[in-house]
């Protein structure tokens, strides 16, 4: 249950690519990773990409919610891109699908 997360920050974005499987004992890693500049920076745009995503249960979901929620209230985005059908059928499924900024395409993402 590995997890890689790689991230690069462009002027008022921070783009993450994350790779590998988002679970109870992977989301605390990733939370770490991607918390703190969600609530340190105003106006801040996270984008995330999960092309590289096998697995993601609850835990991983309630990650994403948590960051939502911060960096909205920051004045920022945060935009999920490279969704599998799967990931996309949970993020729908739950109805965060309608609410969160969700792509299946990568536009510039980290490469």
């Amino acid at each position: 249950m590995n997890l890689s997360i790689d991230m690069q920050e462009r002027e008022n974005e921070l783009f993450v690519k994350v790779a590998g499987e988002i679970d109870a004992y992977t989301a605390p890693k990733l939370k770490e990773s991607l918390h703190p500049s969600a609530e340190t920076e105003n106006d801040k745009d996270i984008v995330v990409d999960l092309s590289e995503v096998s697995y993601m249960d609850s835990t991983g979901l309630g990650v994403f919610v948590g960051l939502f929620k911060t960096v909205n209230a920051r004045g920022g985005q945060l935009k999920l891109v490279g969704l599998s059908d799967r990931l996309r059928r949970l993020f729908d499924i739950t109805g965060l699908g309608d609410i969160m900024n969700i792509n299946s395409k990568v536009e510039g993402g980290v490469e």
